[in-house]
This record gives structure tokens, sequence and C-alpha cells, in this order.
């Protein structure tokens, strides 16, 4: 790669489109002669008010986002919305999360010191599979159904939507944001932390449904409602100026690549390569039940532990990153991002194809 730079696998922060860092390198010390680097300027100036409108108009536009959402974005990470989420929603005090794995497990943790939540799991399985959700059996005063549509950790995704049955959707896009075509009508609240897919740790983006957004919460601090940053249009306090300065870059330059189902295609040709090697080899394996495998996170491991450590140590040796499995499962585990290029993919196989060949050898 240009620049000496590695193929990093990493769960996030991750890798940055190449020709988007170039961007962001060239504007550094005086934004487009503004005389100052966006790190430096107000967030109430003209100058960064078109910077962050931009980046809403080019997220709607990626996107298709109806006119009757808000986008918002809002600091604290993914984390904070397993807080803010039941905070705001909960109008009965009752939820339903489904649990696929370690963030929506935490995110169930959260959720429980706000109200009741009922759960429906994969735990049995150690979170390889997806349950059946074509069916639930969910109360009329459930406030809304919740999962993470791509566990980073445990390697899978959605493939089709849970049936809440009228009720609202809300969804974990961390890991997968923008990876692929999105109908968001069919959620009342999205939400992604950005590190993963779009820009730099340290933002969450909540595209939220507008009358989902409550009027009637004036014993919640004031940061923890999502009508505050509606209402201010995400300028209520000094916001991570530059994490949206970067992410309106990338919103841009995957509009240039042609959108949402192009970048689909292309992710889905990334993840076939991988996975291919993986059903093929008789070392390496994958993790999960290939109906729900992540097109962006895939989990991988050999016979034993100390097998696994080993090839760990090779790929460190041999320039790539960040492909230690998740200490809560151990293993291995590539990322393969939006911004993963292809020939990084193809790199990985074959040095685990040389690999394997010399180990049995």
């Amino acid at each position: 790669m240009k620049y000496d730079r590695s193929f990093n696998f990493s769960a996030g922060p991750a890798m940055m489109p190449e020709e988007v860092l170039e961007e962001i390198r060239d504007e550094m010390l005086n934004y487009r002669g503004s005389g100052m680097c966006v790190m430096e300027m107000s967030h109430r100036s003209g100058v960064f008010q078109k910077i962050i409108d931009d980046a809403e108009q080019d997220l709607r536009d990626l996107m298709n986002i109806p006119d009757n959402y808000k986008v918002l974005f809002i600091q604290g990470g993914a984390t904070l919305q397993f807080s803010m989420i039941p905070m705001n929603l909960m109008k009965n005090g009752k939820a339903l999360y489904i649990e696929t794995g370690a963030w929506s497990k935490k995110a169930i943790a959260e959720a429980k010191k706000v109200g009741q939540v009922e759960v429906i799991s994969s735990k049995d399985k150690n979170y390889t599979y997806i349950p059946d959700c074509s069916d639930l059996d969910i109360s009329e005063d459930t406030d809304y159904v919740y999962i993470c549509e791509n566990e980073t950790i445990h390697g899978t995704t959605w493939q089709k939507l849970p049936n809440t049955k009228g009720h609202v959707l809300v969804a974990d896009q961390s890991s997968m944001f923008l990876s692929r075509p999105c109908n968001v009508s069919d959620y009342g609240l999205i939400y992604a932390g950005v590190q993963k897919n779009v820009g730099p740790a340290g933002m969450v983006v909540v595209i939220i449904r507008e009358d989902l957004i409550r009027e009637d919460l004036e014993n919640l601090p004031v940061y923890l409602q999502y009508k505050t940053h509606a209402d201010s249009a995400s300028l209520y306090n000094t916001p991570n100026c530059w994490a949206i300065y970067c992410c309106g870059k990338v919103f841009k330059h995957l509009k240039k690549l042609g959108g949402l189902e192009a970048m689909n295609k292309r992710n889905e040709e990334k993840a076939k390569i991988l996975y291919d090697f993986l059903d093929g080899s008789e070392m390496f394996g994958g993790t999960v039940e290939k109906t729900v495998r992540s097109l962006m996170n895939v989990p991988f491991v050999t016979a034993s532990k100390e097998l696994d450590a080993e090839v760990v140590a090779a790929t460190k040796a041999a320039g790539f990153d960040n492909l230690k499995g998740h200490k809560s499962v151990g293993g291995l585990r590539a990322s393969i991002y939006n911004a993963m290029p292809k020939e990084g993919v193809e790199a990985l196989v074959e040095f685990l194809k040389k690999f394997e060949q010399e180990h049995r050898g």
C-alpha cells in the first residue's frame, strides 16, 4: 500500500479510505481558505455550519432518509445509546431485546436499569445464529424491539429483520453502517458508532423518527434527551467537529463510488474471498452459521488455542494488524469494513494458505 500503510483488520477504530485521508491531510492546516484547521474553528461559525449541513445531507442522500426522521450527531459513542434509548423510548417501561452477542448483551444490561426487559437469545449456541423472530410473542404494551444488526465480536448479521408486529424497531448498526442498502422506514431508530465503518472514534450517528422524540422528559438530564439534540440540530454544545468533518468526507466518498448498492457488491465480493478459503481449509474454520455470516466481521479458529496464538503472531510479523480475536471469544477475527481494499483480503488469504501449507508440511 501507499505510504507504507498496513492492512488494518481492526474491529475499530478501523481503516479509512486512503483518498479521504489524503483530502483531510491537504486541508489540515488551512481548511479551504479559513486560515485554520477544522479542529480549531468555532462550531458556531458559518464555515462549520456548512460542514455539518453537507454531512447530514450527504447521509440523507446515501440512505434515502425520509423527511420525518432526524439525523443527530452525538458524542459518547454507541455505548451511551445503551442508556439513552430506554431512557427516551420506554413510555410503558417495557422492551423486547434480541440477544445475539456481546454488544446486544451490554445493551440489555443498561436497559434493565431503566425498565422491564424481555430477552430472546442465541446464547445457548454461543451466539452463532440469529433466533427466529418471524412470529414474536410480544405484548401490546412493549415500547420497542431492539437488535444489534451486526455483532462485531461474534460475527453474525441479520439477513431479515424481526417481525415486530407494529412495534418500533431499534437497531445498533455500528459495525455494518453504510455497508449495504437500508430501508430507514423499517426502523424507528438507527444508531451507529462511527469508528468502525465511517470515521474517527468519539461520536454516534442517530437516525430517529420524529414522533419518537418526547417532550415529557423534564426530569431526564438535558443532554440525555433526544429532543435536546434535535432542537439544536446537533449543536447544543460543542460537538465532535473533527469526527463530523471526517464522516462528511466519507459520505461524499461513498456517493462517488456509487452509493450503498455499490458498497454492498464490493463487500460481498471481499467476504466471499475469505469465506471460500475458510470453507475449503483443513486448518481454519468459521465460527458462525453460514446463513447469518457477517460481511464486515469474520471470526475464525484453528483446532487449538495454541495454534490460534501462533497464527496471530505470524500475521503480526507479516504486517497484518489486529487479527487477534476478541478476548471474550479468542481465535482470530478479520474486520473487512468498507475501506478495506479487496487486495487486503486477497493478501490475507494468500498468507493463511501459505501458513497452512507450511504447517502441514
